[in-house]
């Protein structure tokens, strides 16, 4: 009986200590392997592999200082609450991300307060004035949603919230968490980056005006250093040469993209070889051109114009890159309402809005970084575009037009009157008609076999007959860059909101999608393509159900209990009266 004891005894401390053991033992491997589990259907809390890579290759400290914290209301608080979610996620996978959450109001004296805040403005962040309603009356506050990025001896302002036309604070916040990973990866890509890259907007050739354009120009220098430039047929304008001390010369190029944004008068044969060159060196180009003129000006006067084949003599080098842009107007049966006036009130013209069949509302059919989850795009006379089979390019068509289009080559008779009849549906049968494309690959230069011999072997020339990989993308239509300008004060309006409609469409994003893809490729560009559903209250539904759901929250769990009692008391009865 006593060595049973002893036994017993022995046997429960072996128990103990091997349990001991196997808990250190899991606890080293954990140190040792990580893994996380998001039960979320997007995944909205699992950080992309892109972001992993660059938080994992930083060789010094990224500290956050973010301007998110005091009094804030719900809605800036579950912006706060999500930055710091994600910030956190970031410092596992690298413990160089540091950050903390400043109150930039938080100081009782009204002159610190202001010069805290001139000095934040002066640093690049927006403030926010908050308006809140609530027993004691209005209270206004001012708020910088964002935050100062430091990097060593740099830092750069990243607006965590930005100010939209038309939006409400809540799509505004939505649409900031949706962005959070991009911001906050971008903000770290861009500064520990030793200086922000260039791109040029090519001018000399009626492109758009610097207003225009202004909208993109002023969303792309937060990331770049944005410059116009005129070709002029200088050889050096695009690239740069430096010859080493052995006497080879080696030519870079000075940006690392340029736009050509609806050019109307004809390009020299010059500049189009300092384009080709620039491209055969590893240049990026986004081509917005027009294969068609329309005005809308002649439409507005006299009720008809006539839509003519712009000759800028392009042709034949989009040509050869594998692209052709068709000499035709699409129409669509989906497309952007025009105001018309239909009558006057009071000696006052009313209007009313009728779908204007040239303006069709482009979408993508393909699930690609540079139109994920990318709303219609706007267009404005736009041609369709095919490609050219060519060895080693590939194309990707990014934008069509819906199944109900339909084409018509130039010249066109375009006439304002037809949006008085109903259309002809039988007419409108081709589908899906691309408008722009991605080409990748290695191009072959326009010049090949064309050029000078002078010129061929001239080292200051530094002729290049094929390009290492690089890319482009061709719209047939400038005007999805082009901003509108207010019709009174013309100042310019964002890109891809219309004044009329009081929509805004997906143009910005295409546009900045298709620059960041061009430079940097598709690794962050897929982050900011993702889509997070945010589950929101419907509040209206809450107020006019107030008294049902109050009933249900109250009434509901405390008669489960009394329901699994009365079974429980029922089965134990049933169990053992027998």
């Amino acid at each position: 009986m006593i060595n049973k004891k002893i036994n017993q005894k022995r046997n429960s401390w072996i128990r103990l200590a091997l349990g001991i053991v196997i808990i250190v033992f899991l606890n080293v491997i954990s140190t040792q392997l990580f893994t996380r589990i998001d039960l979320t259907a997007e995944k909205r809390y699992t950080v992309s592999d892109e972001t992993k890579a660059l938080l994992r290759n930083l060789d010094d400290i990224v500290y956050f200082q973010v301007y998110l914290e005091g009094d804030l209301s719900p809605r800036y608080e579950r912006l706060q609450r999500t930055t710091r979610e994600m910030l956190d996620e970031f410092r596992v996978y690298s413990d160089k991300i540091h950050y903390e959450f400043i109150n930039p109001s938080a100081s009782e004296d009204p002159k610190d307060r202001y010069n805290t805040h001139e000095n934040l403005k002066a640093r690049g962040l927006i403030a926010a004035e908050v308006r809140e309603d609530d027993a004691e009356g209005v209270k206004f506050q001012i708020i910088f949603p964002g935050a100062i990025v430091s990097y060593k001896s740099r830092e750069l302002p990243l607006q965590l919230l930005r100010p939209e036309r038309r939006a409400t604070v809540d799509q505004m916040v939505n649409r900031s968490i949706e962005d959070i990973e991009f911001n906050l990866a971008y903000a770290i890509k861009l500064v520990t980056n030793e200086e922000k890259p260039k791109i040029a907007f090519i001018e000399g050739h009626g492109e758009l005006a610097l207003n225009e354009t202004a909208d993109i120009t002023q969303a792309l220098q937060e990331n770049y250093i944005v410059e116009r430039i005129r070709l002029n047929e200088r050889v050096n304008i695009l690239t740069e040469r430096e010859e080493s001390d052995s006497g080879k010369l080696a030519i870079r190029n000075k940006y690392k993209a340029i736009v050509i944004a609806g050019p109307d008068s004809v390009f020299s044969e010059k500049d189009k070889f300092i384009i080709d060159q620039y491209i055969m060196h590893g240049g990026k180009v986004l081509w917005l051109v027009d294969p068609v003129f329309a005005s809308m000006d002649s439409l507005q006067f006299g009720g008809a114009t006539m839509g003519i084949t712009n000759n800028i003599y392009l042709d034949d080098m989009l040509f050869n890159y594998g692209v052709r842009l068709n000499t035709n107007l699409l129409m669509d049966l989906i497309a952007l309402p025009i105001p018309v006036t239909s009558r006057e009130v009071a000696g006052q013209p009313q209007f009313d809005f009728y779908p204007w069949y040239f303006f069709p509302l482009v979408t993508p059919q393909i699930n690609h970084p540079v139109v994920s989850n990318l709303s219609a795009v706007m267009t404005n006379f736009v041609s369709s575009i095919d490609t050219i089979r060519i060895p080693g390019i590939k194309k990707t068509f990014l934008l069509n037009t819906s199944p109900y289009s339909r084409s018509m080559n130039a010249p066109v008779y375009i006439n304002l009157n037809i949006m008085g009849y109903e259309p002809d549906e039988a007419m409108y049968t081709e589908e899906f008609l691309p408008v722009a494309v991605l080409l990748e690959g290695q191009f072959t230069s326009l010049f090949k076999n064309r050029i000078q011999p002078s010129l061929l072997y001239s080292k200051e020339i530094g002729f290049v007959e094929k390009s290492a990989h690089t890319s482009m993308i061709v719209v047939a239509d400038g005007d999805v860059i082009r901003n509108q300008l207010h019709n009174s004060k013309r100042y310019p309006l964002p890109l891809g909101y219309d004044q009329y409609t009081e929509q805004t469409f997906g143009n910005k994003k295409f546009i900045l999608n298709a620059i960041d893809y061009l430079i940097e490729g598709s690794d962050l560009i897929t982050i900011r393509s993702r889509e997070l559903k945010l589950r929101l209250l419907d509040n209206t539904y809450l107020k006019n159900n107030e008294l049902k759901w109050k009933v249900i929250n109250v009434a509901i769990p405390p008669l489960l209990v009394i329901i699994f009692g009365i079974i429980y008391i029922f089965i134990r009865k049933k169990r053992y009266s027998a």
